[in-house]
């Protein structure tokens, strides 16, 4: 699955979550999280692969249940320690999403049920990497993909892509756009903090009087 395909499944689950289990949207720093624990695996294990041969495949340590289990523990006792349960939440459900949905992405479109991503270094998955450098490789593969949608030439699982991404665009929305969100307000609170400086300075300054 493509990174934003992820994004796109772990913050509509995390959302979906969020509303029916305590009544609210999503926060900023967890949408945050969600979102980067959501593409975490590939970033851990296609560099590992493609560029230095650690694994056959770009599906080793990263997607590894092994892995990630005590990884999201471990997130969640910090995130729960530092009194933010909910990005610890966030961030498991996150990256524990990213092997699972890559499961059911290899279902639906090779007709594999392609279990041993999940099972380094038990049963490790087999094959070739796709080129020497995780860079160039996804550079390349963007590429290829952005071509196809751009000479509308969609397939049904692309538009079930667009849809998708459609879809989360408004839900994000309708949670009130976090991350974003935060970003405005602080920018907002910065400006007006430096408005108030220069207004007090100009207050007290002798000159200015």
């Amino acid at each position: 699955m493509w990174p934003w395909e992820h994004a796109i499944v772990a913050y509509l689950s995390y959302s979906l979550l969020c509303h029916v289990t305590v009544r609210d949207s999503p926060g900023g720093l967890d949408a945050f999280a969600v979102v980067v624990a959501s593409v975490l695996p590939d970033l851990i294990d296609k560099p590992l692969a493609w560029t230095y041969g650690v694994f056959d495949v770009g599906y080793g340590l990263g997607h590894s249940i092994f892995f990630a289990v005590p990884v999201a523990i471990v997130a969640g006792t910090v995130a729960r320690a530092a009194d933010r349960p909910l990005v610890g939440l966030a961030f498991g459900l996150g990256y524990l999403s990213h092997p699972f949905a890559d499961i059911i992405d290899s279902v639906f479109r090779q007709d594999i049920f392609l279990i041993e991503i999940t099972l380094w270094p038990i049963a490790p998955a087999e094959g070739r990497p796709p080129g020497p450098d995780a860079i160039d490789v996804f550079v390349t593969l963007t590429g290829r993909y952005a071509n196809t949608v751009l000479a509308g030439d969609l397939s049904t699982y692309l538009w079930i892509q667009v849809g998708l991404a459609a879809l989360t665009a408004l839900v994000w929305l309708l949670d009130g756009a976090p991350v974003l969100r935060e970003c405005l307000r602080a920018t907002g609170r910065a400006i007006a903090t430096l408005l108030y400086r220069d207004t007090a300075s100009s207050r007290t300054d002798p000159e200015q009087r």
